[in-house]
């Protein structure tokens, strides 16, 4: 049963990219090492949305900045955004059938079934691009392609994905390093495992905890915040003593 459950946690980080292989089911298993996956820079992140086009900067910028996965992205409805609460309802993925098909099913796991709150900087891009490219109703797909079907992730990476790659010069990355940069965007500003456990979807700590590591820069900035709070605290100017204060202290050292 243990190993059952460490075989299920390792098979949910393959899904989200963390590591290549499930190594409880490959040979040498101890000797598995998985490279380190990309982060992009901000502006890295929205030279890729520029130059993906108007009908897919949204789905760009709402990947990285809602950490979501393709499926959950293709599978968005306009009732899922709530702009007034600045919130993205995630309760569906969509999954590619072998023949062509396409199925709507429930997210990998109970907590897959998420709200996931967005920063107001996408808000603009989003409500646009709703206004502009999302299918009519409020069961209407908020991502499709240009001709209104269902996203296909081979097609969008053939056609969109790797010429918006070359024209950036960015490394080839997969889109699913969108999410990747956002969980460690959200890492960065400080969310706690169990926040980043829910931001994710994840009900285990496994693909959380890749995120929490520390780094040079992140330990420069805790000192310097540090060494911020203690001279605040060294300058504060003293508060000088009330009248009663100091006639009782006349009294007392009469």
């Amino acid at each position: 049963m243990r190993q059952q459950r460490r075989r299920r946690r390792l098979d949910t980080a393959v899904d989200d990219g963390l590591i290549r292989r499930n190594p409880c089911r490959i040979k040498g298993a101890g000797q598995e090492k998985s490279p380190e996956r990309p982060v992009l820079t901000i502006p890295q992140v929205y030279a890729l949305a520029d130059a993906v086009g108007d009908r897919y900067r949204a789905l760009v910028l709402l990947g990285v900045f809602g950490s979501l996965r393709w499926g959950e992205l293709a599978a968005l409805r306009r009732s899922d955004i709530d702009f007034q609460a600045r919130t993205v309802w995630i309760s569906r993925q969509l999954s590619e059938q072998r023949g062509g098909g396409f199925a709507f099913g429930p997210p990998k796991s109970d907590a897959g079934h998420r709200t996931v709150a967005i920063p107001s900087v996408i808000r603009p891009d989003l409500a646009s691009h709703i206004v502009t490219f999302a299918a009519s109703g409020d069961d209407g797909l908020v991502f499709t392609s240009s001709a209104g079907r269902p996203l296909r992730r081979s097609n969008f990476c053939r056609r969109n994905w790797h010429p918006t790659l070359r024209a950036t010069g960015l490394p080839p990355i997969h889109f699913h390093d969108l999410r990747h940069t956002g969980n460690q965007f959200a890492a960065d500003e400080g969310a706690n495992l169990r926040e980043l456990m829910d931001r994710m979807g994840h009900s285990t700590t496994l693909a959380a905890l890749a995120y929490l590591h520390g780094s040079d820069e992140r330990q420069q900035a805790i000192a310097d915040a540090l060494s911020s709070r203690a001279a605040a605290e060294l300058n504060r100017p003293k508060a000088r003593p009330s009248g009663t204060q100091r006639a009782r202290r006349r009294g007392t050292a009469s």
